[in-house]
């Protein structure tokens, strides 16, 4: 159905929850009505008091009525809270569930684009802001409009159209005033959020940066800057409040102008017959109990636009393209190809540009190059991290963007420079390289990564917590963590990206005898800048600007005298340098 589809897309729903929205406001359309019947009730009461007709029979009627009508609102109060509440918790569940798989499936180049706070925010509180107007807005709006609009078109038939036209006719027309409004009230969201957004950068910054603004005394000048963030979100919020006010307060005026409409016209048509005394006071009394809760769907109705800004950004997240591929890897080996392939993050800023070479399994590729000119791109695009703009990656002749990325990983271990360890024990961070791993394995991948010396020192050995991002170890420390989770994946394909900038050159070169017992068979590609580091390697790809410089053997490389030479020499030259 196009309505189903049409709240899908517009408050970010799944289907299932789509339908219990409609639901929901179908449920507050008939508890609308349902408390309108009293109205109903006392009309006919008073009809019959000054028709003078008031019987002892009549009054069990009334009697009854009245509790079957109290029945029935209970009843449709259940019914609704049951149909908009656990409703919405329900789907607001799914949401995030939804959000986290699409997430997951997302290539790593939207996450480079995307500011993580803003990520957050779309995730924490974007969800949040639209659970709330799921279930106390959005039903509760369009259960309103749709009551509203029984009961009026009702008075206009069956009583006086006139009347009723004098009694309705402001309330499309505060809607109206309100929707006119919306360019401006989203405008405002989107600038306050921007302003929030800002300002939750500084505070992560700050957080992040207190140890280097504490050593060069910039703490003091960092927080004055702050403190101006904080007053921009403040003059912000008070700015984007006073323009809903505007739109709502303005609409409530007009709303009001209904009861002088109501009451001018029903004067005028009781003074010359036209009316009776008892349509003229149902009406009168219509409008009292009509236009207060009308005001706070008003207010329902402007705070709905300012979710469309959340709705649109979290849309944007769940609209993405994924990567997508088959489940099956039909590889044979895992020789990695790079034929002509050019890739740019965005349209206008190229990367690699026809980069054509081959990393041959039981082989150590070594990609090395002046900073910036794509090594890490190279590795990255290996592991589908994102796709090719031109040409294609094959691993064993298979195509890896039609292979989904999931299945691709399970290929490769992977080492970056920047290490994530979380605050779990050292077992726990290791065995997040293989999930299944007994303790023996796991502590036989710290072995052959050098970890076991160090961790011998810990107060509980393996089972010690290492804080948040390991920050109870050394950088050399936490670096052979990492290492280790390599080892214990044990995968066909290893890459490393400066897997040993944070260790000495004894660790290094104890990690580096493990990685020539690890890499027999399998196809290993290191980022280095440490000519020390690429000594041994079976060949060297020199990418500066984005293209393949050199490529070939060490040996032959040096021959040249080329980009690869100058930089042994300089590193060998540098390797002599005194303070003094």
């Amino acid at each position: 159905m196009k309505v189903i589809e049409k709240l899908q897309h517009t408050f970010a729903l799944s289907h299932e929850g789509a339908v219990d929205m409609a639901k929901a406001c179908i449920c507050v359309t008939i508890t609308n009505i349902a408390l309108m019947m009293p109205a109903g009730v006392l009309y006919l009461l008073i009809q019959d008091l000054l028709n003078h007709s008031l019987t002892k029979e009549r009054i069990p009627f009334y009697a009854i009525a009245s509790v079957v009508i109290l029945c029935i609102i209970a009843l449709t109060n259940f019914i609704q809270y049951n149909a908009t509440f656990l409703s919405t918790y329900k789907e607001s569940g799914v949401r995030r569930t939804s959000l986290a798989e699409r997430l997951r499936k997302l290539p790593l180049s939207y996450f480079g684009k995307k500011n993580i706070a803003d990520l957050t925010t779309t995730i924490m509180a974007d969800c949040a802001q639209i659970e709330t107007a799921s279930s106390h807005w959005i039903p509760e709006l369009i259960g309103a409009l749709i009551s509203t609009a029984i009961v009026g078109l009702s008075m206009f038939l069956f009583f006086d159209w006139r009347l009723a036209l004098a009694s309705f006719w402001v309330i499309p027309a505060s809607f109206l005033l309100v929707w006119g409004s919306a360019s401006y009230q989203k405008k405002a969201v989107k600038s306050n959020n921007k302003v929030k957004l800002e300002l939750s950068d500084g505070i992560q910054e700050c957080l992040e940066t207190v140890r280097d603004l504490r050593a060069n005394n910039a703490q003091d000048d960092y927080m004055k800057q702050l403190d101006k963030k904080i007053d921009h979100v403040e003059k912000q919020a008070l700015f984007t409040e006073l323009k809903l006010a505007v739109c709502v307060n303005s609409a409530a005026i007009v709303l009001k102008l209904g009861i002088a409409t109501t009451a001018l016209v029903g004067g005028a048509l009781l003074a010359n017959g036209s009316v009776d005394l008892l349509t003229f006071f149902m009406f009168l009394m219509l409008v009292s109990r009509l236009y207060d809760p009308m005001q706070i769907t008003l207010q329902n109705f402007a705070a709905i636009i300012a979710t469309t800004v959340q709705c649109e950004r979290l849309d944007e997240v769940l609209s993405h393209e994924i990567q997508t591929g088959t489940e099956q890897m039909t590889n044979d080996g895992f020789d990695i190809t790079f034929d002509h392939v050019s890739f740019a993050y965005n349209d206008d800023t190229a990367v690699l540009q026809d980069v054509s070479f081959t990393a041959k399994q039981g082989e150590v590729t070594a990609l090395i190059g002046p900073s910036g000119g794509g090594k890490t791109t190279v590795s990255r695009l290996a592991a589908r991290f994102w796709d090719v703009t031109g040409g294609r990656i094959t691993l064993g002749g298979m195509d890896i963007s039609k292979v989904d990325p999931e299945t691709l990983f399970s290929a490769f271990s992977i080492v970056f420079q920047d290490v994530t360890l979380f605050n779990q024990s050292v077992m726990d961070n290791i065995r997040i390289g293989k999930k299944d791993a007994t303790d023996e394995e796991v502590m036989a991948a710290a072995k052959l990564a050098n970890c076991d010396a160090f961790v011998s020192r810990l107060p509980d050995g393996y089972n010690t917590l290492i804080g948040e991002n390991g920050s109870e170890l050394s950088g050399g420390e936490r670096q052979r963590i990492s290492i280790a989770r390599a080892f214990l994946k044990d995968a066909p394909i290893i890459l490393l990206d400066e897997a040993s900038a944070s260790l000495d050159v004894e660790n290094e070169t104890a990690i580096q005898t493990a990685l020539s017992r690890l890499i027999r068979n399998k196809t290993v590609m290191v980022i280095a800048h440490r000519m020390r580091t690429v000594s041994g390697a079976d060949k060297i790809v020199v990418l500066a600007d984005g293209v393949v410089q050199e490529s070939g053997k060490p040996s032959e490389l040096m021959q040249k005298g080329g980009i690869f030479a100058n930089m042994v020499r300089t590193q060998n030259e540098s390797q002599n340098w005194v303070i003094g």
